[in-house]
């Protein structure tokens, strides 16, 4: 017979229920994937496996265990938090307090008015400027942003994803020349991936031929220029975040990446003139030994990719680079505290795989964009783990396990058939058109979500160990100033106004020349940010070249009017 016991600490406590969950077993052995896993690996698991050809050592193809020798005792991986924040000085003053704390890398991300190609006084950007990231309207907002920062020695990671990266390229480019920075001694990174970002809720602004397009231009422009620059970060965490399993993560961020380099190689690049500068930005989710095996596995298809079916003869080309940020989608509100937790073995497991550069959440982002003491928290569970844990000082402490290399083998298998899937189609280019990318994402997200309803997937304080909904975060919550916003709409305005209506006709009119004999558009946008052109008009130009509506939101029509070398409204 039970008894509940009331006690003073506890309350009443049903101790039938309470002893039911005190010897809980697992109720799935499965992996976030679906994986089976056994109850213990052993030799027999991997007894045919050619060390040299399949794992090899750290630093070797096929890079399995890492891309440099000795890992993070050279040096350790690139801290970064991504901040982007109201104004761009706003953005400046919050990514320089992170680079104060501790940060060895600057990491800012646009908002969705700038990421539409939209300037802060379009009449939809009214309420959404600097809300979820920062708007770079004009060549004056870059030098915002960068303000004082050293950039031939500090290493900036510029998320911008969509077609607009190839603005936001010619808009750095710009205030570096102006600042008198050989841009061929720059070194960073721009995610530039345009193709994904479609899946993000910004289609209308990345359409697929703007996007390869566009997207191509930035890589071939960064070759021949800017040698030391990234210059795609190709976003398989975004995919993941749709609700993706790890193998198709690896599948389909692999398939977006061959479009770009086709289409770099249609132009006359060599493989080894670009790849050895292509990059990744990977998930990082909640299930620590699959993360760990799926980077591994991505390491090696990468290197098996690119040499097989590329012909890459530079080792460097064959090596996966990737940015990991911790699982935002595994983040919730409830009490949001579990979060730190949950961020501390995401980027533990980054960690163990190798990263190269690092991005932790904020517990808070699922309540709001990250405080100042988000970001702070965030950045000591780096640098806890790069200085207190001693998993740095091997390479790879992980190889050799029967069961992660069981599990990376296992990786490596479903994503090369997902692969398969994908080429019997045409290619992603193909499964992209015909909406069979689609149809996976939307598959995916209900099969997650039923996971969840019916306690399959079990997560703390959602549908397991829950507590009364909170009604406050212990940090507070970050909001942002509404006359900040207010401040950019208007310098924006004033911008147009005064500036040199015929330098920017002419720079426009000859942007919108490059694009419609399809040359390389970065040069002209450069010469165009110079004269204060703004991002719509960088965007809305190319988007006319090439059959789409300047606004991709159909409600501005172009100021521009080449026929008679007149404005419609104010230049």
């Amino acid at each position: 017979m039970s008894q509940d016991i009331e006690t003073e600490s506890t309350g009443k406590v049903n101790w039938d229920k309470f002893l039911k969950d005190y010897y809980a077993k697992p109720q799935s052995v499965r992996t976030w994937s679906g994986f089976d896993v056994k109850e213990i690996y052993t030799p027999e698991d991997r007894k045919e496996a050619d060390y040299g050809l399949e794992v090899g050592d750290s630093g070797e193809y096929p890079f399995t265990r890492g891309i440099h020798r000795n890992m993070f005792r050279g040096r350790y991986w690139t801290r970064r938090e991504v901040v982007g924040i109201g104004s761009p000085a706003d953005t400046h003053e919050r990514a320089a307090y992170c680079f104060k704390n501790g940060g060895t890398g600057l990491n800012t991300i646009a908002d969705v008015t700038y990421e539409m190609g939209l300037d802060p006084d379009h009449p939809w950007a009214e309420n959404e400027v600097g809300l979820t990231g920062v708007n770079i309207c004009s060549i004056e907002d870059m030098e915002d942003l960068v303000g004082n920062i050293p950039l031939d020695r500090v290493s900036w990671s510029v998320i911008t994803a969509s077609t607009v990266a190839a603005v936001t390229m010619a808009q750095y480019v710009a205030v570096a020349q102006k600042k008198g920075y050989n841009i061929s001694r720059l070194r960073g990174s721009i995610q530039n991936d345009p193709i994904h970002f479609a899946y993000c809720g910004f289609r209308p602004a990345c359409p697929l031929d703007l996007s390869i397009k566009l997207g191509s231009d930035v890589m071939e422009f960064c070759t021949k220029n800017m040698p030391k620059w990234y210059y795609t970060t190709v976003n398989m965490y975004d995919l993941r975040e749709q609700g993706i399993t790890a193998p198709q993560e690896i599948a389909f961020g692999f398939g977006i990446a061959m479009c770009y380099i086709d289409e770099l190689l249609r132009r006359g690049l060599d493989i080894d003139d670009f790849a050895p500068r292509f990059t990744f930005y990977v998930s990082c989710h909640i299930d620590f030994f699959e993360e760990i095996a799926k980077i591994r596995a991505a390491r090696r298809m990468w290197a098996k990719l690119i040499k097989e079916k590329y012909g890459a003869k530079n080792p460097r080309s064959m090596q996966f680079r990737f940015a990991v940020h911790t699982s935002g989608c595994s983040l919730h509100p409830q009490q949001p505290l579990n979060n730190i937790t949950r961020i501390s073995y995401q980027s533990l497991a980054a960690v163990l795989g190798g990263v190269q550069s690092l991005h932790c959440c904020s517990y808070d982002e699922p309540v709001c964009l990250p405080t100042e003491k988000g970001h702070l928290q965030a950045l000591r569970t780096q640098q806890i783990i790069a200085y207190e844990t001693g998993v740095t000082n091997v390479a790879d402490p992980l190889g050799g396990s029967y069961f992660v290399e069981s599990l990376t083998d296992k990786m490596e298998e479903e994503a090369l058939r997902i692969m398969k899937q994908v080429a019997d189609i045409g290619g992603m280019e193909e499964a992209i058109r015909t909406e069979w990318l689609d149809h996976q994402f939307e598959k995916e997200a209900v099969k997650r979500q039923v996971e969840l309803d019916e306690g399959e997937k079990l997560t703390v304080g959602v549908n397991i160990f829950t507590t009364e909904q909170e009604t406050e975060t212990p940090l507070g919550v970050q909001r942002v100033s509404s006359v900040s916003t207010r401040q950019q709409i208007k310098d924006c305005i004033k911008l147009k106004e005064t500036r040199n209506h015929n330098k920017v006709f002419d720079a426009i009119k000859h942007l919108r020349e490059d694009a419609e004999e399809n040359r390389n558009t970065i040069p002209a946008m450069i010469k165009a940010t110079e004269v204060f052109a703004t991002t719509s008009e960088l965007m809305g130009t190319v988007r006319e070249a090439y059959g789409y509506s300047y606004d991709p939101l159909n409600i501005l029509e172009s100021p521009f009017d080449f026929s008679s070398r007149t404005s419609k409204a104010v230049v």
